[in-house]
């Protein structure tokens, strides 16, 4: 992170990406106004190769090469005096990449391993490997052998099966087994995993992974990311911080290689060595550990394989083995996780704060109270000082619904307070935060939120948020985005898979907007509920979702609660005072959570923190 010490004005940071190919470049304007630049880098493993002051004629011309579109966008937002706009404008345009360019991004940052620079702390910890093959991949098992033998981490050893007959004989190094027939599930050693012929990991792909099983705290599993060929071209798997939920219906891309696994969790797990590397992979992410470390730099070249998903048969075998009440569904080709809802199903509490704007309210008690297909819930109306007489009309005609409550609050807005006001007046034991300018579209929103929140070990449950024009507004909350905190892939087609498909499956995020959010009372209680002297505004949600993770409750993102958010058109932009109000919370967040808007767990490292869509840095 770089910060930038401004004469008479507040400090202003910027995430620089991570080097996940050994080496990380960023540009972008230095502020006005501004008398020293400050980094925070780790003090090992680290080092500035180059620095450069360029004039912003220069990074216009770079931008306008780049993606001439941009240029008048960025001149536009300048007249406005908008500079913080007209920095990221220019950034985007300038350092930003698309994914579909990967190959040239990764050509020009990628960096040799120099031992005495790289090296990973040493260990003893022995790694076992084992590659089972046909006699025609004799070529790709060779590759792999060669990357073997160049490892960094010398303490290896491979169980080399050979299937459907036994080639000669192609290994040379006394640590590789060649085996037909039955074979150990792998070399006895201290954490253990699978290659497929082809893989060829990075010089220190062992040396990284194995650091992860030593230690007071050693990892149940450990990977790292890979870059897989595709229709001929190689293109990346840039994967999350540990989400089981993803590993268990992600395919094969996630966790996918390299891994490996502690050789005592392995072994306890019901998993038999004919059933091959993924269906290991199944058994250990059902079986939820919870020391998980991911390797966020480029470790291995697949094979790659196929990317077809897993049997629905497969992850359910993998469920039924762990004894999890979860079940498969598949819809549209996509196989997802179906939790069961308790038997009754709890009482819901939907509580929306509002004030006048009679379309909007009025859309949302409709759908809630005649459009919803759940059994249980009542509507608390928190009214912030209505005045328009067409909105208490409509509570007249709410009066005789049992179902509903109101709460007058005529006071300054204080959008967490509100919230706090209306679940503190609320009954159910699950609580659904819902904005009055939300329309729901589906009937089975609510089951299928409630079906997650109730869960153990979750806090938050976000849904899938579409605007007007039905593109995405909400997949989940990136924590950093936009140098504090924003919504991921917003805008784009309501049928963005998101990489790795992520988003066609229910996946942990670092948090989800309050404008459709479900959790237990439970949790909300445990942690305080919004905190309204600090984000009496903005950032309230993505805080209450960070302090539920302090307390091991981690947020989840649904696109299978599908509703619509007409984004803010209650409360109209923040300008003038508004803006202010709205700097001091995010000043309030960054200073609380920096160390998350640092390193988003779920949001990969390379992944540009300007643009709001999976673009490299």
């Amino acid at each position: 992170m770089l910060r930038f010490l401004r004469d008479g004005a507040p400090p202003e940071d910027a995430l620089l990406p991570g080097p996940v190919l050994g080496r990380g470049r960023w540009l972008g304007l230095v502020p006005a106004g501004t008398e020293a630049i400050l980094l925070a880098a780790p003090e090992s493993g680290f080092r500035i190769e180059e620095a450069a002051l360029l004039s912003t004629l220069r990074v216009l011309a770079l931008a306008a090469r780049r993606r001439p579109r941009s240029l008048p966008v960025a001149l536009y937002v300048l007249a406005r005096g908008d500079a913080r706009r007209f920095r990221n404008t220019l950034r985007l345009a300038a350092a930003v990449s698309p994914l579909g360019a990967w190959e040239t991004w990764r050509d020009g940052r990628a960096r040799p391993v120099e031992p005495a620079f790289d090296r990973a702390p040493e260990t003893t910890v022995r790694v076992g490997l084992r590659m089972d093959a046909a006699a025609d991949q004799v070529e790709a098992v060779r590759r792999s052998l060669t990357a073997l033998a160049g490892q960094t981490h010398r303490d290896w050893r491979l169980v080399l099966r050979w299937t459907g007959g036994a080639p000669p004989a192609v290994a040379d190094d006394a640590r590789v087994r060649e085996v037909s027939g039955a074979a150990p599930a792998f070399p006895d050693a201290d954490a253990v995993g699978f290659l497929a012929p082809g893989d060829e990991p990075a010089p220190d792909a062992l040396a990284q992974l194995a650091a992860c099983f030593a230690g007071p705290d050693p990892a149940a599993l450990a990977y790292g990311d890979e870059e897989a060929r595709r229709d001929g071209r190689r293109q990346p798997r840039l994967k999350p911080g540990w989400s089981p939920d993803l590993a268990l219906v992600g395919g094969p891309a996630y966790p996918g290689r390299p891994l490996l696994l502690g050789a005592g969790f392995a072994a306890g797990l019901p998993w038999r060595p004919e059933e091959g590397a993924r269906a290991l992979t199944l058994a250990a992410a059902a079986a939820a550990p919870d020391r998980v470390r991911h390797v966020a730099r480029l470790l291995c070249r697949s094979a790659g394989g196929s990317e077809a998903p897993d049997a629905p048969d497969s992850i359910a075998t993998a469920l039924t083995r762990a004894g999890s009440p979860a079940t498969v569904r598949v819809a549209d080709g996509v196989s997802d996780l179906l939790w069961p809802l308790p038997d009754p199903p709890p009482l819901v509490s939907v509580v929306i704060p509002t004030r006048d704007r009679p379309d909007l309210i009025g859309t949302a008690v409709l759908g809630v109270l005649e459009r919803t297909a759940y059994p249980a819930l009542e509507l608390v109306i928190v009214d912030n000082g209505s005045t328009d007489p067409a909105v208490h009309a409509l509570y007249a005609g709410l009066a005789g619904d049992g179902r509903v409550r109101r709460l007058d609050r005529p006071v300054p807005f204080n959008f967490s307070a509100l919230v706090n006001d209306g679940v503190a007046a609320s009954t159910g034991s699950v609580v659904v935060l819902l904005n009055n300018d939300v329309e729901v579209l589906e009937p089975d929103w609510l089951a299928e939120m409630v079906r997650l929140a109730v869960r153990p070990g979750i806090g938050a449950v976000g849904a899938k948020l579409l605007y007007g024009n039905g593109r995405l507004q909400h997949a989940g909350v990136v924590v950093g985005l936009g140098g504090r905190a924003g919504h991921i892939l917003r805008n784009r087609p309501a049928g963005t898979p998101g990489h790795l498909g992520r988003l066609r499956v229910a996946h942990e995020v670092a948090g989800v907007t309050a404008a459709c959010l479900a959790v237990t009372r439970e949790r909300y209680d445990a942690v305080g509920g919004f905190d309204a002297a600090s984000f009496p505004i903005d950032f309230n949600d993505i805080d209450f979702c960070l302090r539920l993770a302090a307390t091991g409750h981690r947020s989840l993102w649904t696109p299978r609660a599908v509703l619509a958010h007409h984004e803010s058109v209650s409360r109209g932009p923040s300008v003038g005072p508004q803006r202010v109000r709205f700097e001091a919370e995010a000043g309030c967040f960054a200073a609380r959570w920096r160390a998350t808007i640092r390193d988003d767990p779920y949001y990969h490292p390379a992944f540009s923190v300007t643009a709001f869509g999976e673009d490299l840095e």
